[in-house]
């Protein structure tokens, strides 16, 4: 799977019976071309294992103008929006409680799953917007309306409201590795 980290949506995948740089580079292409990033620049951040870093898939960034990023060696959080995606894959009720019979049965799993993640998951880390919402650029305005509604709530019954409504606000930047401080000194603001 790749997933953009801004937007949180799966923005290309495939399910094989191997790994190898050949599919991995397949893969970036098609995701490169769909998604129309061509002349933007581009980080590939993802795990150490052999088909990221394969010779076919270092070719095709290369080409393709996509800057390699890697996990460091035996460091759990450096990838925390696959480890989350993941994560959300794993235990939402529909995960199966077995092996799939069939490859075909296992790509039409992830098929519906990438469907229903993106277009209806409601995702924590960008306001309870969907990724493709965000993606869009949608989010903007329905995050402007969520804090009308929650004005307009407050107004009306203030006593059920100890403090602020909740904090609405477009996130704009998105770190891949945040500073344990600053993330430390936003949860004390929020």
């Amino acid at each position: 799977m790749i997933t953009d980290i801004y937007s949180r949506k799966v923005v290309a995948w495939e399910v094989h019976d191997k790994q190898s740089d050949d599919l991995a580079s397949q893969l970036m292409k098609r995701a490169y071309l769909s998604e129309g990033v061509s002349g933007k620049e581009i980080v590939l951040h993802s795990d150490n294992g052999s088909p990221m870093k394969g010779a076919t898939m270092l070719a095709t960034l290369q080409h393709l103008g996509v800057i390699p990023s890697f996990s460091r060696p035996s460091v759990s959080n450096d990838n925390p929006y696959s480890e989350s995606l993941f994560k959300t894959l794993k235990y939402i009720p529909i995960y199966p409680s077995k092996p799939f019979d069939t490859i075909d049965v296992a790509r039409e799993w992830v098929l519906k799953f990438a469907q229903w993640y993106n277009n209806h998951h409601r995702h924590s880390g960008i306001k309870f917007v969907t990724p493709h919402a965000r993606h869009s650029g949608r989010d903007k305005e329905i995050l402007k309306n969520r804090e009308k509604v929650y004005r307009e709530a407050k107004i009306r019954n203030p006593e059920r409201w100890a403090g602020n409504i909740r904090n609405w606000d477009l996130i704009e930047k998105v770190d891949l590795n945040p500073d344990k401080e600053k993330m430390i000194n936003k949860k004390k603001a929020s």
